[in-house]
C-alpha cells in the first residue's frame, strides 16, 4: 500500500490503486517568507496550548490545523487517520453495518448526497438534498461528518431512528430503520420489454466485470439479443478510475475514455478504449440524475461524446477532479486533489456536469419539483470551471410539456413508479425495433 499512491473520482471517499510518480508531486521550494508563516503558526500554538481555558493535547491541535489547512483548498481534500484509512478500504473492498447513505456537511448539517438502492436509507424514502438533524432524539447538527456517520453505522439487525428535514416540507419526519449489512454490490441487471437494463450502484473492483456477465446472463434469459441496453447511473457518486474507464470500454469500438491533467504538462494522462464493442451497436440509453457524480460522469461524458449513447434524466453531480492518496504512514493518508478530467472532447464535467441529451423530469416523485440538488458548484470552495454552469436542466418556460404532464397520483395508478426509466424503456424500444427493421434491408442492399 505504502508504495502506491491512490487515484480517486469518486465523491466522497472510494479510491482506486495505480502507481504514480512521486517526483511529479514533490514539495516546491520553500522561501524565507514561508518560515515566517510557520514560526507565526508556532507562536499561535504555544499559545493555545499555554493558555487556553482547558488543557487541550498536542495531538488535537495538530490535526485541527491539518484539517484547516485542507480544508481551505477545495471539499475533496483531507487528512485520513486510521479510522477514515479504514473506510476508504472499505468502500472500494468490503462491507459494513448501516444504512448506506452517502453524505456531506453543509453549514454543519449532515445533508444526504445519495441513498444506495435496496439499502435501508433508501426504502425508508430518503431522498439527495435532504438533512438530519437528530440519530435516535440526539441532536448531530454542529458535530462532524466523523461523529454522524459513526452514529448511523452499527450491527446489522439494530434499529436506530433518523429525523430527517426535507427542504418543501413544513415538518420534520421521523424514520426507523433497521442497519443492514451494506454488501456494495455494483452491479444489478433485469429484463423489461426485451430491454436489458444494468444498475451500476458503484465503481469499485467488480463493476466491468459484472457488467459483462450482467450482458451475458441477459442474453442468456432472453435467449436471443436484446433491443439495447439501459445503463443506470443515477445517484452513483463514483469510484475507481480504471472501472469507469472498463465501463465506457464495454460500449466503445475504440478512441480516448477520458483524460486527466494535473499541474503540469507531464501529469497528463489518457485512457483509451480497446477494440470490441460487446452490446455489438445495440442502442444505448445512459439514465443520470444530480447524484451521479465523478466515475458515472466519466462513463455518461465518453459515451456522449463518442455519440454511443443517448443520455436521459437530469444534470448530473459536476465533480471534475481527481483525488490523490499520498500514504503518510501505514494506517494514515492525505487525500489531495491533484488533477481535472475531461471527456474525450477536452469538456470539463467540473461544476457543471454532465447535461443530458434528453432532458426527463422524474414524475413519479411528488417532490421532484421543490427537492434542492445538491451539486459540485454547491460546495464552498469547490474548483471553479472556465465554462459557464447552467442553472439547471430541466427548464421551465410556462409552457407545458405534454410528454411531462403526468402528476405521481396518475402514473401510480398507472403502475409506473419509475418514470425515467419508463421514459428510457419505451424510448429504447422504439429505436431497437427500428434498428432490427432497418438491418435486413442494409444487409440485402448491400449484398447488390
Amino acid at each position: 500500500m505504502a508504495k502506491n499512491l491512490i487515484r480517486s473520482l469518486g465523491l466522497l471517499t472510494a479510491v482506486a490503486l495505480v502507481p504514480v510518480a512521486t517526483a511529479s508531486l514533490a514539495a516546491p521550494d520553500v522561501d524565507a517568507s514561508t518560515y515566517q508563516e510557520l514560526e507565526a503558526f508556532m507562536r499561535v500554538f504555544n499559545e493555545v496550548r499555554g493558555a487556553y481555558v482547558e488543557e487541550v493535547d498536542d495531538k488535537t491541535l495538530i490535526r485541527g490545523a491539518i484539517d484547516g489547512m485542507l480544508s481551505s483548498l477545495d471539499p475533496h481534500s483531507g487528512y485520513l487517520d486510521e479510522r477514515d484509512f479504514d473506510r476508504l478500504i472499505t468502500s472500494t473492498d468490503g462491507e459494513y453495518g448501516g444504512l448506506g447513505l452517502t453524505v456531506g456537511m453543509e453549514d454543519g448539517a449532515v445533508k444526504v448526497v445519495a441513498a444506495t438502492e435496496d439499502t435501508p436509507a433508501d426504502k425508508a424514502g430518503i431522498k439527495p438534498g435532504d438533512f438530519l438533524t437528530h440519530l435516535n432524539g440526539k441532536l448531530i447538527y454542529g458535530g462532524t461528518l466523523d461523529e454522524a456517520v459513526d452514529q448511523m453505522r452499527g450491527p446489522p439487525g439494530t434499529d436506530i431512528t433518523v429525523t430527517v428535514f426535507r427542504p418543501g416540507r413544513e415538518k420534520p419526519m421521523e424514520l426507523k430503520m433497521t442497519r443492514a449489512m451494506i454488501e456494495l454490490k455494483a452491479v444489478k441487471w433485469d429484463v423489461k420489454d426485451n430491454v436489458g437494463i444494468i444498475n451500476v450502484n458503484a465503481f469499485n473492483r467488480t463493476t466491468t466485470p459484472l457488467t459483462v456477465q450482467a450482458m451475458a446472463d441477459i442474453e442468456k434469459k432472453l435467449g436471443h439479443a436484446p433491443l439495447g441496453y439501459i445503463l443506470d447511473l443515477r445517484s452513483n457518486p463514483g469510484g475507481l478510475v480504471d472501472e469507469a474507464v472498463g465501463l465506457s470500454d464495454v460500449f466503445l469500438e475504440s478512441g480516448e475514455v477520458v483524460s486527466s491533467r494535473g499541474r503540469k504538462a507531464s501529469d497528463t494522462e489518457h485512457y483509451y478504449a480497446k477494440p470490441g464493442d460487446l452490446a455489438k451497436g445495440r442502442p444505448v440509453i445512459v439514465l443520470i440524475d444530480a447524484g451521479s457524480a465523478s466515475a458515472s460522469e466519466i462513463v455518461a461524458g465518453a459515451l456522449q461524446d463518442h455519440k454511443r449513447a443517448i443520455i436521459m434524466g437530469e444534470r448530473s453531480f459536476g465533480k471534475g477532479s481527481v483525488q490523490t492518496l499520498l500514504p503518510l504512514s501505514r494506517t494514515t493518508g492525505l487525500r489531495l486533489t491533484t488533477a481535472r478530467y475531461y471527456t474525450p472532447k477536452g469538456r470539463s464535467v467540473q461544476e457543471g456536469g454532465i447535461t443530458p441529451d434528453l432532458p426527463v423530469p422524474q414524475l413519479s416523485d411528488p417532490d421532484y419539483k421543490n427537492r434542492p440538488r445538491i451539486r459540485e458548484a454547491d460546495l464552498r470552495r469547490h474548483l471553479i470551471n472556465e465554462l459557464k454552469v447552467e442553472d439547471d436542466v430541466i427548464q421551465d418556460d410556462g409552457k407545458p410539456d405534454p410528454r411531462f404532464s403526468a402528476t405521481a397520483e396518475e402514473l401510480e395508478k398507472k403502475g409506473i413508479e419509475d418514470f425515467q426509466l419508463h421514459y428510457a424503456l419505451s424510448t429504447i424500444s422504439r429505436l431497437g425495433s427500428f434498428q432490427q427493421a432497418a438491418a435486413p434491408a442494409a444487409k440485402k442492399a448491400g449484398a447488390r
